[in-house]
């Protein structure tokens, strides 16, 4: 610690860059809230991560729709998710960006905090109350590369 500087700011300085996960449910609001506030408090980025499975749907060419096609295409729908959340962040006046990708949630929420620099991911405890190897928030606490903040959500 700097003895030279007041407390305040030496807290400050511990958490430049906080990260969330969420898919949109109102379980991961909860993360998102709580993640925002620590954001707030601390006067760090916040950074919205989220992972999405493949379309089922094949894409074709031009016979659909576009609503058609947005409804069957993951990425697009996530990054809207992510959009409408980013404004309703910078709102508050929190620095925010978010990153995305296709993957298994656990994988990719550790993945995407290590390469945003991130010093606390935020997520929700969602399925840590089933004892099965796997579910995200037990797989983000082990193999994550910062600090976690495991939000009760349910």
């Amino acid at each position: 610690m700097d003895f030279g500087r007041p407390v305040w700011e030496a807290r400050r300085a511990m958490l430049s860059t906080v990260a969330v996960g969420t898919d949109g449910s109102a379980t991961a609001s909860k993360a998102v809230a709580a993640a925002a506030d620590v954001a707030e408090r601390f006067g760090a980025k916040l950074v919205l991560l989220s992972a999405f499975e493949g379309s089922d749907r094949p894409r074709d060419g031009g016979s659909g729709a576009d609503e058609r096609q947005w409804a069957f295409n993951n990425d697009a729908r996530v990054r809207e998710l992510l959009s409408r959340t980013e404004q309703e962040l910078r709102a508050r006046q929190i620095e925010c960006t978010s990153m995305h990708d296709e993957g298994d949630p656990a994988e990719v929420l550790v993945r995407l905090a290590e390469e945003c620099e991130a010093d606390l991911l935020v997520i929700g405890n969602l399925g840590m109350q089933r004892r099965v190897l796997g579910s995200v928030p037990n797989t983000v606490t082990h193999k994550a590369p910062c600090s976690v903040y495991v939000v009760k959500t349910t």
